[in-house]
């Protein structure tokens, strides 16, 4: 049932500067003049009969104001790593970068685990001929510390937040954390100056690329953590939803520290359960590289989905 899409029109708008979805619909459809027969948008947060309350901003986003704004009957409302599950398989070979080959010819449940502005999970449940689709809230599941290192980061972090997620750690917010506890502690020398440079917005931009960068052992511990961390709940989450097909990491922070990544820390950590290691070393780990995915999964649902709606009225 593959569809293939090619792209008409691509617009940014920064949602700090709206109060709403539903604005930047209308201005997006007014200054292209397009006029869509079916439309779905991926939105982070848990979305519930059309309705969604945004974790990360001030929003209220319902379906039926956004079919009304593009002048449809219908418009699907879907969790942002929904869309980004919908989008793998409309991906090519050359869009993915493999961490873990896995053994054999793995097939089964997949999942999607994207760390960003939050930390977004999906799952892909295999009926025994395709994958059934289906959303997640697992980034906000507790924080799992490992050893005594990680146990102080989980007291730091409760003592500022009560209580301690993963997307409290896993995502871009998470790796400044990350790093102001390790100053907090002492862990590695911070170079002169750098930390007036840890804030505002691109904050986490500005760690790893000093990370990357080599020359700051503070940022460089921060990342190592940071990936070490992803790893291991990546690996929980492949336990939790059985991924023996595989398990794609998306989102925008994963190809900008691709060098970090394909070092041994993430699949130590990912590895690392136990009795059921030779489980996890048969699933196949992978990166998403096409920062479309999650558009090209939007519309391959709303496709999908529309020709559904049809279907049934005819």
């Amino acid at each position: 049932d593959l569809i293939h899409f090619r792209l008409v029109s691509s617009s940014v708008f920064p949602c700090r500067e709206y109060s709403g979805l539903d604005q930047i619909v209308s201005k997006f459809v007014s200054s292209t003049k397009l006029h869509p027969d079916a439309a779905c948008f991926g939105v982070p947060g848990p979305v519930r009969n059309g309705r969604v309350e945004t974790s990360n901003l001030p929003w209220i986003i319902e379906s039926k104001r956004l079919a009304d704004e593009l002048n449809l009957k219908q418009t699907v409302l879907i969790n942002d790593l929904e869309a980004n599950a919908w989008g793998i398989a409309a991906l090519d070979p050359a869009d993915v970068v493999p961490l873990n080959r896995g053994k054999g010819n793995p097939i089964g449940n997949q999942a999607v685990i994207s760390a960003g502005t939050g930390l977004g999970e999906a799952g892909m449940y295999w009926d025994g001929s395709q994958h059934r689709i289906f959303a997640t809230e697992g980034g906000h599941c507790d924080f799992a510390p490992r050893d005594s290192l990680e146990i102080d980061l989980f007291r730091y972090l409760s003592g500022r937040y009560g209580h301690v997620s993963y997307e409290r750690v896993v995502s871009g917010p998470g790796l400044v954390n990350v790093y102001e506890f390790l100053r907090t502690k002492g862990y590695a020398e911070e170079p002169a100056g750098f930390a007036a440079q840890v804030n505002g917005a691109n904050a986490a931009a500005t760690i790893s690329h000093a990370a990357l960068e080599g020359n700051n052992p503070l940022a460089s511990a921060a990342l190592d953590l940071w990936i070490s961390v992803y790893g291991a709940e990546a690996g929980n989450l492949a336990l939790k939803i059985m991924a023996t097909g595989g398990i794609f990491l998306s989102g925008g922070i994963s190809p900008k520290i691709l060098p970090k990544l394909t070092g041994p820390g993430f699949m130590n950590a990912f590895l690392e359960k136990g009795r059921l290691r030779p489980l996890l070393e048969s699933i196949p780990v992978q990166v998403i590289m096409n920062d479309n995915a999650g558009l090209l999964g939007a519309a391959r649902c709303a496709a999908t989905k529309s020709n559904a709606v049809l279907a049934g009225a005819s």
